[in-house]
């Protein structure tokens, strides 16, 4: 049944636009409606939108609406407001070189203490540096910036005023500052040659504006603290999302600092930190793999929990690339590969084993930051994975819960967009899905060898990865 009492939650991720429908009183997901994204790093801006509009959002009166999305992408506009370059996708790797001037410029403790982060071609920061290096005349031409989630809520109100963002997608761009709430405008200036306008920076749950139809806005957020909110993450809990992307975060009420950088330092959307670690390589290492077995889905599972637990091959899984650790130019290898073990099963599993070790570390190193996790939330597509139920809790060493399957990031953006009309937070979702125990105290057995094995393949590959 509808009701018209009801708040809107947006996901505007790499694959696609989703919304879902929230009542604003109990928190019940009322129906929801997604439509595809355009494949590929290098995006048209307007392909989100018309995937946005697609959607028909506001078909029946809604009371407040709430846009997530994936975070650094470059939308770089001109005085008309149109795209000087399609916009630089998180993962797209070109500005690598950049990444590395901006470290040897101003130097890994300015970064880490400063901006909470080590560069990496990810952040907008070095996109705008490419930009600026590569296409001189269409830099020049940028009058204003703006994240994914910025310029969806931008459009939805009409394009009227001056964009807002949020701090926890500002945190990703490397040119804000979490230690000081503001952005760094030399940065900005060094990587583009001169300062564009940026969004104004909204407080958590502030209206923003509202939409043509009468729906207020809030101010949105990067889609890994949306899905933070979603989940209603508690102390000592840490999420793993594996999507397109693998990512380890924690709800933090005080700031995280790295000096490495492995851990980016980013806020949240509650007015707290987001500690949080990426990978590139996630669900697709499984994708990849399974294409090239020629197998089903649930097929490749059955191969990966039947074949040995020790002596296979071990695949550290870079396969486009990686961000943690920091080696954008990385390939994806199998170790260890012998006539005995060269078969499907054993292939099969180490593609679940290696992209769970490649989690694992990033999820040691989290905790190496003095955060203490005494769980861990499992979602995502891969998260469907009867291999990867199996696997992780012996991988991590850690219980590992599998809520049952929502749009956690939608689901966020939607009780953000409650909370700031209301004042007071809709009720977070119920408890649920499965809970998984490893089978002793913390990683080891074949696990602990398992794990050992991919570290001592990936040093060997790339000696100085973290350095």
């Amino acid at each position: 049944m509808r009701t018209r009492n009801q708040v809107v939650g947006i996901d505007s991720s790499t694959q696609s636009c989703k919304a879902v429908w929230v009542d604003a009183d109990t928190g019940q997901v009322l129906r929801s409606r997604s439509a595809p994204h355009p494949e590929g790093s290098a995006v048209d801006p307007e392909a989100w939108w018309r995937a946005l509009e697609s959607l028909e959002i506001e078909d029946e009166p809604v009371l407040a609406i709430g846009v997530a999305g994936q975070q650094h992408g470059m939308i770089a506009l001109d005085e008309a407001g149109s795209p000087v370059h399609d916009a630089l996708l998180w993962n797209d790797t070109r500005s690598a070189p950049q990444a590395e001037q901006l470290l040897r410029d101003f130097g890994l403790d300015y970064w880490t203490h400063e901006m909470g982060m080590a560069p990496v071609a990810s952040l907008t920061v070095t996109k705008l540096a490419w930009l600026a290096q590569n296409l001189p005349e269409r830099a020049a031409r940028v009058n204003r910036v703006l994240l994914p989630h910025d310029w969806l809520t931008h459009r939805l109100r009409g394009g009227n005023g001056l964009p807002s963002t949020d701090r926890s997608d500002a945190s990703g761009t490397g040119y804000y500052s979490v230690q000081d709430e503001a952005y760094r405008l030399a940065l900005l200036d060094w990587a583009l040659g001169h300062v564009p306008e940026l969004p104004r920076v909204a407080a958590p749950f502030e209206l923003v504006g509202e939409t043509r139809g009468g729906a207020a806005l809030s101010p949105g957020a990067g889609d890994n603290a949306a899905a933070a909110l979603g989940l209603g993450v508690s102390e000592g809990e840490v999420v793993v999302s594996l999507g397109t992307s693998g990512t380890v975060f924690a709800s933090t009420r005080t700031r995280v600092l790295d000096p490495q950088g492995a851990i980016a330092g980013f806020a949240d959307a509650q007015g707290g930190y987001l500690p949080i670690a990426v990978t590139l390589n996630a669900a697709r290492v499984l994708d990849a793999t399974r294409r090239m077995l020629g197998l089903e889905p649930e097929e490749f599972d059955r191969l990966a929990m039947e074949a040995p637990v020790s002596g296979g091959p071990v695949l550290v899984p870079y396969l486009d690339g990686e961000r943690g650790p920091n080696l954008p130019d990385a390939t994806g290898a199998f170790i260890g590969m012998t006539r005995a073990n060269m078969e499907a099963g054993a292939v099969a599993r180490a593609a679940v084993v290696g992209m769970l070790c490649g989690i694992a570390e990033n999820l040691d190193n989290l905790r190496a930051r003095g955060i203490a996790v005494s769980a861990v939330t499992l979602i995502g597509g891969a998260a469907r994975s009867r291999s990867v139920r199996a696997l992780a809790p012996e991988i991590f060493g850690l219980p590992v819960r599998v809520p049952e399957p929502a749009e956690y990031v939608a689901l966020g953006a939607a009780r953000q967009a409650a909370t700031a009309l209301r004042g007071a937070p809709i009720p977070a979702p119920a408890a649920g899905g499965d809970e998984l125990l490893p089978p002793g105290s913390g990683r080891g057995g074949w696990a602990e060898e398992a794990f050992g094995a991919f570290l001592a393949a990936r040093e060997r590959l790339y000696p100085d990865a973290w350095i």
